[in-house]
């Protein structure tokens, strides 16, 4: 019986035929923070693509800025555990020691504020309670805010350094993105945006397993033939999880020349509507190619932040309105 699974995590959940009673008890209470956690957001997108150097972490924290912008309580999740870049993105720079002294602070102001208020007879009712804050927070990872509001969770607060390279095996990897959204203490959100890692394999089939009820797929691509091919494998994917609404967008699509105002086809004229329409899903839109968005990857956050009376933060606000419309049912 060769390669029945000697601990190799059977199913994308890992709950292999192997497990101990400790583990299986260990993943039912993670099922059960899952479920809680999930259950206190309204909405929930997934950001694809088929493959990486297509802007999709830029699109995603962008969206995200202008969902919070838009007065919405908003969190972004980055799944990607190769490059979690979104902290960088959104000028949030905390690994390490400084994340783990940002949790403490957290946690702090939470026993601190239930604290207040309540009159102990004895010191040991106070310290009961805060045991029982510890035990009721003590697999709880609390999302760093930026100046905006915006939740942030990503795999690249819980490294040493942002250069240092990840390499786990698959199981691995699968477990710590369900650890990131089961663990994640978001509080009751309006959205939650989910950037995936590019490509179809283990980690954001996991994702997709992981957020059943996603509300849409968005799925970022540029106007070149092989962005397209590997789209259509994302898409199929999407659609075997019965995920039917599935958006489109058109990333890099044309370069405004500064000095004349053409509109410049760098990457060849884009057909994103005439694919969209083609796999029947529903085109978003495009976006430009921007220096200031290229280069928005800075302490101050996304261009949404930097600039909202730019060009794109504009065609922002106008995709986050169309995702609305199209796949929120309030």
């Amino acid at each position: 019986m060769a390669g029945h699974g000697h601990g190799h995590g059977h199913g994308h959940h890992g709950h292999g035929g192997q497990m101990t009673p400790e583990q299986q008890k260990q993943m039912i209470e993670q099922d059960l923070r899952l479920a809680k956690n999930l259950g206190q957001i309204k909405h929930k997108i997934v950001v694809m693509s088929g493959k990486g150097g297509v802007g999709k972490s830029t699109v995603a924290a962008n969206l995200a800025e202008t969902l919070q912008k838009l007065g919405f309580k908003t969190g972004i999740l980055d799944a990607d555990i190769h490059g979690p870049n979104i902290p960088k993105m959104l000028g949030v720079d905390l690994y390490g020691e400084s994340f783990n002294e940002y949790q403490f602070n957290v946690f702090k102001e939470i026993t601190e504020s239930g604290l207040e208020g309540k009159n102990f007879k004895t010191d040991e009712e106070k310290l009961a309670f805060i045991e029982s804050k510890k035990e009721e927070y003590k697999h709880s990872m609390f999302p760093v805010e930026t100046p905006s509001g915006l939740k942030v969770m990503s795999m690249a607060f819980l490294l040493d350094g942002i250069d240092r390279p990840i390499i786990w095996r698959g199981p691995q990897k699968t477990g710590a993105i369900r650890q990131l959204i089961s663990d994640a203490h978001w509080g009751s959100l309006d959205y939650l945006i989910i950037d995936n890692p590019p490509g179809t394999g283990d980690e954001p089939l996991t994702v997709l397993q992981t957020i059943p009820d996603a509300d849409a797929v968005i799925m970022v691509t540029t106007p070149n033939v092989v962005s397209q091919e590997d789209v259509l494998k994302c898409v199929k994917m999407v659609e075997m999880m019965n995920i039917e609404q599935i958006g489109l967008i058109e990333n890099m699509a044309y370069y405004m020349c500064p000095h004349c105002d053409e509109k410049l086809h760098i990457f060849g004229e884009g057909n994103g509507e005439a694919f969209a329409e083609e796999m029947e899903i529903t085109y978003l839109g495009d976006l430009p190619i921007e220096e200031k968005v290229s280069d928005s990857p800075n302490k101050e956050g996304v261009i949404s932040v930097i600039d909202p009376s730019d060009e794109v933060s504009k065609r922002f606000v106008e995709i986050v309105k169309d995702i609305q419309k199209e796949f929120i049912k309030e």
